[in-house]
């Protein structure tokens, strides 16, 4: 498989933009005195990639959550800078990679505001061929619609397209789109989620991903 790669999606938040904690914060804060008392990171990590209106219900138990979800986009807006960082060796790794003329796409259940903001303030938009949002697709992930969109608007070939991810969901959408997929170890959720949920592949670096495409890993990268 090695060499043959020519596509690699990155899902953001947890995989390549460390969000992790300003998604927690921003949960917490908007859900002051609507969740039950105790209400903390452990109840929010197992969901964490899924659509924020959904998770939004499931804290809650509201029906109507426009409220809350406007609030956490006020609070994760205001914090964005003051938490938001790209993982080790990401901006190098997909430098290096775009370069070398491997398309590269982000598939994102954020809304596109933020992505594009979180691409740009780590200094990666740049190297971004295609972006797929909640705003752009019917059926977020799980679902292949967003995998499979992301493929498409590049003109690639699923059977040589990449999608890394830190969430089970990533890892169903890319499965579905028919790609290969690949999960990363530093996910909150932890690795082993990712291989039950039948990741080909999961990545301790994230200069692993340079043999997917053939490239020498520099050892003092």
């Amino acid at each position: 498989m090695t060499g043959n790669i020519k596509t690699m999606l990155f899902d953001l938040d947890g995989t390549i933009l460390d969000t992790n904690e300003l998604i927690i914060r921003s949960f917490i804060d908007s859900l002051q005195g609507v969740t039950p008392e105790g209400f903390g990171r452990e109840h929010i990590i197992p969901s964490m990639g899924e659509p924020l209106t959904d998770q939004m219900k499931r804290f809650s138990g509201l029906e109507d959550v426009t409220h809350l979800v406007a609030a956490y986009r006020e609070i994760n807006l205001r914090l964005h800078d003051e938490y938001v960082k790209a993982f080790d060796h990401v901006n190098d790794v997909i430098a290096k990679m775009h370069g070398e003329g491997i398309q590269i796409g982000i598939v994102t259940t954020k809304m596109r505001l933020t992505t594009e903001r979180g691409l740009k303030y780590v200094g990666l938009y740049d190297y971004v061929d295609a972006i797929v949002t909640i705003d752009d697709v019917v059926n977020p992930k799980p679902h292949a619609e967003p995998v499979s969109k992301a493929i498409s608007l590049l003109g690639a070939d699923p059977a040589s397209t990449i999608m890394v991810g830190d969430s089970v969901v990533d890892i169903e959408s890319a499965l579905a789109a028919g790609a290969i997929a690949v999960g990363v170890a530093w996910s909150l959720k932890g690795e082993q989620k990712l291989k039950d949920a039948g990741a080909h592949h999961v990545i301790h670096d994230m200069r692993d991903l340079y043999s997917f495409v053939g490239l020498e890993r520099e050892t003092l990268a």
